[in-house]
Formats: C-alpha cells, structure tokens, sequence
C-alpha cells in the first residue's frame, strides 16, 4: 500500500474513534458515576471501578499517545477482555459496556483475524463469567446466552463489512494515487520531449540557414581574398556574395524568432522560383555547372521549405565535400506528390558510415511531413538525392 493508500484508511480509522470516543467517555462517565453513587459499599463495587477504571486509563493512554499503533491497541484489547469478563461476574449491568466497545474490536484490531481473536475472547470471558455468576439455567441461555451471540454476530458482520469498504477504499487510492503519479511523469515525460523535440527542430533550423550561410561567407571570403591581387573583379564579385549572404541570414534570424507562417497554408509563388535563385546562387559563387529542370508547381508553404532546405543541404554538401564539376537538379510532379532529385559528379562517400547532421535533418524534416529521402552514393560514382514530398489537396488542385 502507498503512504496516500495508507493514509486514507487512517484517515477513516482516526475519524471514525473520535465519533466513537465521545460515546465512550459519557459511558464511562455515567457507569463510574453509577457504580460510585447507587451502589451499597462493598468489595465488589470496588473492584467493579477498578476494573472500569483500568479501561478508562488504557484506553486514555491509547488515545492520548497513539505513537505505537501495534503494541497499544493490542493491550487495551486485552484489559477490555479482562475488564468485560470481570464485570460480567461481578455485576449484571456490563452489557452497555460490551455494546458500546464493540467496534473497539475493529477499530483497534487493525487486521479482521486481529479482530475476530479479541471480539471471541471478549464474548468467551463475558460468558463463562455469566455461567460462574448466575450458573447455567434456562434464563441465561434465553436471555445473556442468544443475546450476546447475536450481537457479537452481527458486530462481526458489521466489522468485517467496514474492513472490506476500507480495503477497497485503500485500494482504490493506491490505485488512484498510481494514476496521478503516472500522469504526471506521462505529463513530464511528454514535456521533457517537447523540449527535446523543439531543441532539435531549433538545431535543424539552425543548420539549414545560418550555419550553412555562415559557411558559404567563410569559403566565399577565403575565396576573395585569395584573388584580390589575381582576379579583382572575381573577388568584387565574390564580396558581392558575401554580403548577399549575410542579409538573407539575418533575415533567417528574424525569420526563425519570428512568427512562420501557418502550416498548411499555400505560399505565393512557385518552389521551382525558390529553387531557381538558390541554383544560381550557388553557381555563381562556386563556378560550377548547375543542370536545372524545374517544373512550375505549387506547393504549400512547409513543403516549400522543407525542398528548399534539401536543396541547400545538399548543395552545400557539394561545396564541401564532393569536389564535382556538374550538378543536376529535377523537380517533377508525380502521381503521389512532387520529386525533386540533385546529383553530382563527384567523389561520392559510403553512406552507411555517414553521421553528419545534415543528412539525418532532411530525413527528419521530411518524415515531420509524411514524405522520405533517399541518398544513393559510392566512392568515385558521385552521389544522389532523391527527396519525395506528398502534396496538400489544395496545393495538388493549384499545381495541376
């Protein structure tokens, strides 16, 4: 049982003995104030307080200091079986005392078979005291004998009954305090992903615009400043580039803090224009021969993007590290959605032992959008790109 389970049934425990512990107290009080005042002096009336007065004090100990919960209630379940017993022999009016502490049992017995064993002692020693007083004859066999055991009986049932429903009650806040704390490390769990998931989103954006334009600065500015001396109007053109660059990466920067635009909706413009700017960009800052069959088709603003970015990646991969001298770009519609295809005639890699982030980003942008990437190279046969991206009916209806 967790601690919440366990303190929801010492809750009910603990309310349940002060509802009872008023009831006790004015017993107490009237039968001590009976005892003292109606009855003619004699050994038993005292012995009757003193037994009384034994329950009382145990049973003040008990609730005054309930520090040990198993210990305790046991032996003041113990005097009240004593008591019981002593006050069955030596009076007759111990009945209202055996009444009234008869959820005592139940409430202090902690267990049912706990419960049971005390509530039978108490019924035994309440019997044999009554047949050693008044012997065994019709009238305590009509009156005590069937009186007592139907009580008991239906005391024991009652007992048992409220130790189910608070089992079941315990039960039930276990079951509910489970929930709760999975729920919240479900809650947590969703937001440490979250978090992790718009990490990786940032980190891709990154990659794909400023990362890659700050690249495209440095091998630009490198480039220039080898040829300030050999090739000014190149290097001109190159600072050119570079600062070309630089305002489209500032305006990434404020792109990517700003508000993008709603997904879904349909951008102005063709991605074959966006595309096409990109292209010749890059030929005019690496020198190399752009191949381009762009189809005219519209596209919704995040598979714009997304195709743009694949594009980017894999050209800037090409800067860096294919050392070819043509590259070929398709953007076709299919039946499913629109392809675009980049290849290159240069060095190519092994693309199981690649770990680059950018390979694995276009993937992942891709799949966000229901469509895939398929990279095909080996040493010395250049390499090939194929991204494949559905299309949005509303998009689908414009580029048709």
């Amino acid at each position: 049982m967790t601690a919440s389970a366990g303190s929801t049934a010492d809750a009910f425990w603990t309310t349940t003995l002060r509802r009872w512990n008023a009831v006790c107290w004015v017993l107490f009080a009237v039968m001590a104030v009976g005892l003292a005042a109606i009855d003619r002096p004699g050994g038993s009336k005292y012995a009757a307080l003193l037994l009384l007065g034994a329950v009382v004090v145990s049973y003040a100990v008990l609730y005054r200091f309930p520090a040990n919960p198993v210990v305790r209630p046991h032996v003041y379940l113990s005097v009240l079986v004593v008591a019981l017993g002593g006050l069955a022999y030596l009076r007759n009016n111990y009945a209202a005392l055996f009444m009234v502490t008869l959820p005592h049992y139940w409430l202090f017995g902690r267990t049912p078979r706990a419960s049971v064993v005390f509530l039978g002692l108490a019924t035994a020693a309440t019997l044999a005291a009554s047949v050693l007083r008044h012997g065994w004859t019709v009238e305590f066999f009509t009156e005590i004998l069937v009186s007592t055991v139907l009580v008991v009986a239906v005391g024991g049932l009652i007992g048992l009954w409220a130790h189910s429903v608070v089992g079941q009650s315990a039960e039930r806040a276990r079951l509910i305090t489970e929930l709760e704390e999975t729920q919240a490390r479900l809650a947590e769990a969703h937001q440490r992903q979250g978090a992790a998931d718009e990490r990786e989103r940032l980190a891709r954006d990154i990659h794909d615009t400023l990362a890659q334009g700050f690249a495209s600065i440095i091998v630009l500015a490198e480039a220039a400043r080898a040829g300030l001396g050999s090739e000014p109007a190149r290097s001109a053109q190159q600072l050119r580039s570079i600062e070309s660059t630089a305002r489209e990466n500032l305006a990434e920067a404020r792109e990517l803090v700003g508000s993008p635009q709603r997904p879904g909706q349909v951008a102005a413009g063709s991605v074959a224009q966006t595309l096409r700017r990109t292209l010749d960009r890059f030929a005019e800052d690496t020198g190399l021969t752009v191949d381009a069959e762009l189809a005219d088709l519209e596209c919704d603003q995040q598979t714009r993007i997304a195709l743009l970015r694949c594009t980017q990646e894999s050209l800037a991969n090409v800067r860096k590290h294919a050392r070819a001298s043509t590259v070929g770009v398709v953007l076709a519609r299919q039946p499913d959605g629109v392809e675009l295809e980049i290849t290159d005639d240069g060095g190519g890699f092994v693309v199981a032992e690649s770990s680059g982030f950018g390979l694995d980003g276009m993937r992942k942008r891709l799949a966000e959008l229901g469509g895939r990437l398929t990279v095909t190279s080996s040493v010395g046969d250049g390499t090939r790109v194929l991204a494949l991206m559905p299309l949005t009916a509303e998009a689908g209806e414009a580029s048709a």
